[in-house]
């Protein structure tokens, strides 16, 4: 792994967390949002903030390790890149769209991306793969609450 790989995929992981930030913290503020019905075992608002801090911190270390061994065109780079997309797509159409079935079908597509991504790391380096396994545990948490949010709305 390279400074450089890092510095890429870093970047890369950063303009997703700023665009879906931007997309969350105006729905956050809005009365959509409020009034939906939430499980109770949702967690706190701040828990949010942290966790995806510090996945993104893994999500950029795993992707700069399969770019240094692989470089951009390559199977486990495209599915980083397409979880990456689809990471910042189910921002946009839960909170921007607001659209809680939409987001539903997006997280399932980021689930599988994880675990394709995952599979096709391995080979090139384990530790890659292993990065993601709190960023699975953590999508698929978030898709029983994205599951249930829209049962309930």
């Amino acid at each position: 792994m390279t400074i450089q790989s890092i510095v890429q995929t870093g970047l890369a992981v950063i303009a997703v967390a700023a665009i879906g930030g931007a997309a969350t913290s105006s729905a956050l503020n809005g009365e959509w949002y409020a009034n939906l019905i939430k499980p109770a075992w949702q967690p706190p608002g701040p828990v949010f903030g942290p966790v995806w801090t510090f996945l993104y911190v893994l999500v950029a270390i795993a992707g700069g390790v399969v770019l240094t061994a692989h470089g951009w065109v390559s199977r486990p780079m495209l599915l980083w890149i397409a979880q990456l997309v689809l990471n910042l797509g189910w921002s946009l159409v839960f909170f921007g769209l607001q659209s809680i079935g939409g987001a539903l079908v997006v997280i399932a597509a980021l689930w599988v991306s994880l675990v394709a991504f995952m599979f096709a790391a391995w080979p090139v380096g384990r530790i890659a793969s292993l990065l993601f396994a709190p960023y699975l545990a953590w999508v698929t948490f978030a898709s029983l609450l994205n599951a249930a949010i829209w049962l309930t709305n």
